[in-house]
Parts: C-alpha cells; structure tokens; sequence
C-alpha cells in the first residue's frame, strides 16, 4: 500500500517530542493494570499454544510492553515510527530487537507473508484515521501466518459512533467495539473474546480490547 505520509510523519514526530516523559509515565504502567494484564496473558498463552514463532508489537513505543510479553514467553520484537521512541527502548531492553518502521508497510521491514505467529497492537491504530484502518489490517493478516493471533488495544466509543479525540500526543479515535470487531472480520479475522475496562481514576475513557485468530489453518 502506498503509505499515508501526513499522519504518520505527524504521529512520529509528535511521539519523538514526547518520549521521554511517556516512558517516565508508562514504563510501570501494567503494575497497576490487572485487567490488561490478563488480556496480555490470555494473549501470551494462545499464542505459545500454537507452537514457537515470532510476536510483533506494532506501534511499541518505548518498549515496555515488548518487555512485559518477553517475559510472558514470547519471542517477540517492537517496531514503531518515532525513532526517539526505538532509542529509549534500545536503550532500556539491550536484549530485545527494536525497528525504527510503519505498521502500514511491515514489508518495509522484511516481513513476508505469514511470518509472523502473533501482533499486538496495543493503543496504536488509535492514531489512523478510520477511513484509513482497513489497509492495516489487511497487512496484519498478510504477515500473520493461519491461526496466528491479533490483540488490539484501544479506546472504546461507548455508545457513540468512531469519534476523534484531542489524545494527549496528537489526534486519536475512539472506536466503538463491534464495529472495530467487524473492520478486523472484513480482513479475515475472528474474534476469540474481547474485555472492555471502565476508566481509572485519571482516565478519561473506557479501554476496549479485542483478541482475534487469522482465518485458516495452521501450517
């Protein structure tokens, strides 16, 4: 797919300006996150069940995440487009691989067709406006192999129809739960379960989480 400049050269340098004070904030996020814990563990466990092979996260920022689900089993990778982002997290996780890359063109990346196991997308196609999405899942299912397992993290619409937000770092879209379920189901995806959390103290929103399986069979 021919690659969407504006936004994602928007979003990379806004996320370089802050990176900083976000891996300040976030790095101990999940401590105090035991619902998004358990939906990364549930995520975890189906996708060693289907046997060993390579997890990307997609849009990893600083890479504290890419850490949590090392440590949950999983051989697994972080690209993401703010190369600030890629150098704290080289810097913080030394034992884990890092890419500077967009999650639009993974071929850019040197990920062929069905080579990964599993992507977790974890708050990051927030930022892609939504007449835009379906290319990205559509390269989500090129690189996944059959059965391989998609997680997405997101803010959800709660009633209201896919509404932009003024997110903290640069524009988001809050996405009501089924209808991002369909998106993902248009390209082949199908839904496994999914936990929508009601927002913390601080939170503005209510987080919604969809774990999905790659249409066909393994192998």
């Amino acid at each position: 797919m021919t690659r969407p400049t504006s936004y994602l050269d928007a979003t990379a340098h806004a996320y370089d300006d802050v990176a900083a004070l976000y891996f300040d904030l976030a790095r101990d996020s999940l401590d105090e996150l035991p619902l998004d814990r358990a939906i990364l563990a549930a995520f975890a466990e189906v996708a060693r069940a289907q046997g060993p092979g390579t997890v990307a996260e997609l849009g990893c920022g600083p890479g504290y995440l890419t850490a949590h689900l090392r440590d949950l089993g999983l051989d697994v990778f972080g690209v993401d487009l703010s190369p600030v982002m890629i150098d704290l997290a080289r810097e913080a996780y030394p034992d884990l691989r890092f890419e500077v890359g967009s999650m639009a063109t993974l071929a850019d990346l040197g990920l062929t067709d069905g080579a990964l196991s599993g992507i977790v997308s974890w708050y990051s196609v927030i930022h892609v406006p939504p007449g835009e999405l379906p290319p990205y899942f559509a390269e989500f299912g090129r690189v996944l192999a059959p059965g391989g397992h998609l997680l997405l993290g997101f803010f959800e619409a709660e009633g209201e129809p896919v509404t932009a937000f003024d997110h903290k770092v640069t524009t988001a879209y809050r996405w009501p739960i089924d209808d991002l379920a369909k998106l993902a189901g248009a390209a082949g995806f199908v839904e496994i379960g999914r936990m929508l959390r009601e927002p913390l103290e601080g939170e503005r929103f209510r987080r919604g989480h969809l774990l999905m399986r790659r249409g066909g069979q393994p192998g």
